[in-house]
């Protein structure tokens, strides 16, 4: 890795300040959120990297479209895995390529070590507290680590145990409040209570990581997710102190997003009713659109046969309403009356589907428009 990497987007972001973390300097302050099964590829990540923020790739399930995927999937992931960190980086020359590795995958380790072989830039993780992320990773010349939290207490725990088993703290560290779309890690009667909104946790991780120092002496940058949705939201949470916001809804409803256009069009489509939290055979709850497959779920009549993926630590087939792993490839392919449509709570506020490029420019305008007139 380079000593510092400038981002690919030729686009002025006006008084919007840059994120940096570790050596990378990343001209829009924004990640894109690392969506799965095969929501956020190569596709989209190279487009945001492009458009002068992070893209991220998504590896829960990425080998979902290979042939062996059923049969040998740790093999398929690692292999669709390398294929879409160099499909990224070579469409996106200069820019900010991450990856988002769940803590809860049977694989983790695996794509961990893999992320790091083919070079990204920076490895988000969370579903879980990444306790031994920093084991296969060179301090040196490997990928920045972000740890994905939903709390103070959280974020202590991780820096306390890599200080202690490592010797090196998080690169960054992002916050994801419970209006994020997909796995929330929270309990059910917390995801509307005003305890955890985001701005809350956001302060509170802010200050639960206050004494810990990168090694430039600064604090270790926070990054705001979950219910991020406007330019002037951008603002609101860099004046609470985030060094930059991480968006997922957003980026689903773009040209380059690799999701089928149905399950684009849903959120298009999606009313505030629709949006809704579920239980996920994880056992989190989740937020997603009402379908007829949620219906079904919740009738007890998508239970599976068996299980052919292995797919999460702990997941048991004779227990669980539905095949996580096939409800998400089916929504991907836009099967969407088959399958789970991951989404954030301001999914239905999404009018049309258009450009990164456009996503971009459109919540820069936004960010200046907010700012205060005096």
């Amino acid at each position: 890795m380079t000593s510092q990497k400038p981002s690919a987007s030729p686009q002025d972001f006006g008084k919007l300040p840059h994120l940096h973390i570790g050596n990378l300097d990343i001209r829009f302050p924004v990640i894109q959120g690392g969506m799965g099964i095969g929501v956020s590829l190569s596709g989209l990540a190279a487009a945001v990297a492009r458009a002068g923020g992070v893209g991220v790739i998504a590896t829960a399930g990425i080998g979902w479209d290979e042939p062996d995927y059923a049969s040998r999937p740790v093999e398929a992931n690692q292999r669709a895995l390398r294929r879409h960190i160099r499909l990224a980086k070579e469409n996106a020359p200069g820019g900010i390529i991450g990856v988002n590795i769940m803590v809860a995958l049977t694989d983790y380790d695996t794509l961990v070590s893999t992320s790091a072989e083919e070079g990204v830039d920076i490895i988000f993780s969370g579903a879980g507290l990444p306790l031994s992320l920093p084991e296969h990773i060179d301090p040196e010349t490997g990928p920045k680590l972000a740890p994905i939290v939903s709390s103070g207490r959280a974020a202590q725990i991780i820096c306390k145990k890599w200080l202690s088993r490592f010797k090196r703290l998080p690169d960054a560290l992002v916050v994801e409040g419970p209006m994020a779309g997909g796995h929330l890690g929270f309990k059910p009667d917390q995801v509307e209570h005003d305890d955890f909104v985001l701005e809350k946790l956001l302060v509170e991780v802010i200050e639960a990581t206050a004494d810990f120092k990168t090694p430039s002496g600064d604090p270790i940058p926070v990054i705001a997710a979950g219910g991020v949705y406007t330019g002037a939201d951008i603002r609101r949470m860099l004046d609470l102190g985030a060094a930059g916001c991480q968006m997922g809804t957003r980026f689903v409803a773009t040209n380059e997003c690799d999701a089928a256009p149905e399950f684009k069009q849903r959120y298009v489509d999606s009313k505030l009713g629709d949006i809704t939290v579920m239980r996920s055979p994880l056992g989190l709850p989740g937020r997603a659109i009402k379908n007829i497959f949620l219906d079904n779920a919740q009738a007890d009549k998508n239970r599976p046969e068996g299980c052919a993926y292995r797919c999460m630590k702990g997941c048991r087939f004779d227990t669980i309403q539905f095949c996580i792993s096939e409800a998400l490839i089916n929504a991907k392919k836009g099967k969407v009356n088959d399958g789970l449509l991951f989404a954030g709570a301001n999914a239905w506020r999404v009018e049309k589907i258009i450009p990164v490029a456009e996503l971009v420019a459109s919540l820069a305008e936004e960010y200046k428009a907010s700012e205060p007139t005096e």
